[in-house]
């Protein structure tokens, strides 16, 4: 029975060492890819918060540094990213009779250019668009930042899995 099991722990480790490499996360990344360089996220939106380009930027560092093995470089890595946040407006939604808002929506827009050395038709130029919504009664400022927190999460999320998750 040991050999048995012996055999098949082999076997998976030889599966799992194919053409790629692949995290915990889901990732699948080529196995001669090693390092990774974030430029920082530019703000060009009409409307600017001033902390969400260095908010995108850090959280798009820690997915990358918590969820692959690749190593963060300034510049000349395998894979690089760079982009610039284009959309930052809150609208109303969900109008109600009184022709007044019930709701909000806050919606965040960040073109991504990714370029990926190693292998180039992975390689894209994408808009990546989240949105939250909030009680038009609210005080924006006072639900801004938190609303912020969830969409730049989404963003990455979003962009981390068109960049790694190649199935």
């Amino acid at each position: 029975m040991t050999y048995l099991n012996s055999y098949y722990i082999y076997l998976c480790l030889i599966l799992l060492n194919g053409c790629s490499i692949y995290s915990f996360s889901g990732a699948s990344i080529s196995e001669n890819t090693e390092t990774v360089s974030i430029k920082y996220i530019r703000n060009e939106a009409d409307l600017i918060e001033p902390q969400l380009s260095n908010r995108i930027t850090e959280a798009l560092i820690q997915k990358c540094q918590t969820e692959t093995n690749l190593t963060i470089l300034d510049t000349g890595a395998d894979i690089n990213f760079s982009g610039k946040i284009v959309q930052y407006e809150v609208q109303p939604i969900a109008i109600q009779n009184n022709e007044t808002a019930a709701q909000n929506r806050l919606t965040i827009g960040v073109e991504i250019n990714y370029i990926n050395n190693t292998n180039n038709t992975d390689s894209f130029n994408q808009l990546f668009t989240q949105y939250a919504d909030f009680n038009s009664n609210t005080n924006f400022s006072e639900v801004e930042e938190t609303l912020n927190n969830l969409i730049v999460e989404e963003i990455v999320e979003d962009i981390f899995n068109k960049a790694f998750m190649n199935w």
